[in-house]
């Protein structure tokens, strides 16, 4: 008997999941394909078949939530009278049911896990970090044949049940082989990222902050919004990088958000890293900000920092040990998570017969 495919949502907020996913999908020994909203990803060379669905979303400042006083307890979104979303369910229910998956990974979506469990096909739910201990994620977790965690225990968060803990697989900081190497030699810059997920920088802030600390290069990656302010000569607006490799390797440190993308990077560089999360449901990036600072991997700061403190932050940020960030990727995640899917698929495959 042919082994079955296998199924990966990919959630359409920042480039984190969708990466993730062409990683695992260009190892899995399994046909998989890619299923969401995928019109923000450049899919022309996605590493198996894509499932392109419409968009949930209602109206213009979706926050994912649906507003409603009524909603069942164990959704977060669930919108009455959207046709959009009548639409997307029905062709992720036509799929399930003509390539029949052996598995469905959800990263992320309650609402996909349920709808998954309802057509009876066994789901891996991908965890993100913050405290997701609210019905829904419980239920959703619960529903589960097994939990999928990209970071490691020590950034779990306190208050998660411990059923949800024994019941997932961490496999670490996910993240490509780096393009430059960690011997590469740091050249004193400071490297700011912005992803994906959120709203990007400020110049303003920026042009601030270098003319703060004149002796250091500030290179930014990603989206910066505002005009009107000078440019300092030590301060080099790059925009989107095809890969941020190489002004990783470059930096003496890094500045940015608590994302899966940015942290996974930066750890696997191995690069004192400043930590300003940006807001995410469920304080996903706050506490894994305080988590890296409370183990001395990162410095946690709230907001971003006025001009006259970045001396002294700078300064505490190079006292950290670079060695305990680079600690939390280990060798092999990718193999060992793809090891682990395929095992999950194959045990799925033989309880089917």
């Amino acid at each position: 008997m042919s082994r079955r495919p296998v199924g990966y949502y990919v959630h359409h907020q920042g480039a984190g999941h969708w990466q993730r996913a062409c990683l695992i999908a260009r190892a899995l020994d399994r046909p998989m394909t890619l299923v969401g909203t995928l019109s923000n990803f450049d899919t022309a060379e996605a590493p198996g078949s894509v499932l392109d669905l419409p968009d949930d979303r209602v109206g213009s400042d979706f926050d994912g939530r649906d507003g409603s006083a009524e909603r069942p307890h164990g959704l977060h979104y669930a919108p009455i009278g959207a046709d959009n979303v009548r639409a997307r369910m029905s062709r992720l229910a036509a799929w399930m049911d003509a390539a029949d998956p052996a598995l469905i990974i959800v990263d992320v979506s309650v609402e996909i896990a349920l709808f998954a469990r309802l057509m009876s096909l066994p789901t891996l739910v991908v965890r993100l970090a913050g405290t997701r201990t609210d019905t829904p994620h419980l239920e959703a977790f619960r529903s589960a044949e097994r939990l999928l965690a990209f970071f490691p225990p020590e950034l779990d968060s306190a208050e998660m049940p411990e059923w949800v803990r024994a019941k997932t697989f961490y496999a670490g900081l996910l993240s490509g082989e780096p393009a430059a190497s960690r011997s590469t030699k740091a050249d004193g810059s400071i490297l700011v990222i912005y992803g994906r997920g959120g709203t990007g920088g400020h110049r303003a802030d920026l042009v601030a902050a270098a003319t703060a600390v004149p002796d250091r290069h500030w290179h930014v990656l990603g989206p910066v919004n505002g005009g009107g302010t000078d440019i300092p000569p030590n301060l080099h607006l790059h925009g989107w990088v095809g890969d941020p490799a190489p002004y990783l390797a470059r930096a003496d440190l890094v500045v940015g958000g608590g994302g899966d993308g940015v942290v996974s990077a930066v750890s696997a560089a191995g690069k004192r890293f400043i930590c300003l999360p940006e807001p995410r449901a469920f304080d996903e990036q706050i506490e894994k900000s305080r988590a890296l600072s409370a183990m001395g991997a990162a410095l946690h700061c709230e907001s971003w920092p006025e001009p006259a403190a970045w001396p002294a932050i700078i300064a505490a940020a190079e006292r950290l040990d670079p060695g305990v960030i680079g600690g939390l990727t280990r060798p092999g995640v990718i193999a060992r998570t793809v090891s682990f899917i395929g095992d999950l698929a194959d045990r799925l495959d033989a309880r089917r017969r």
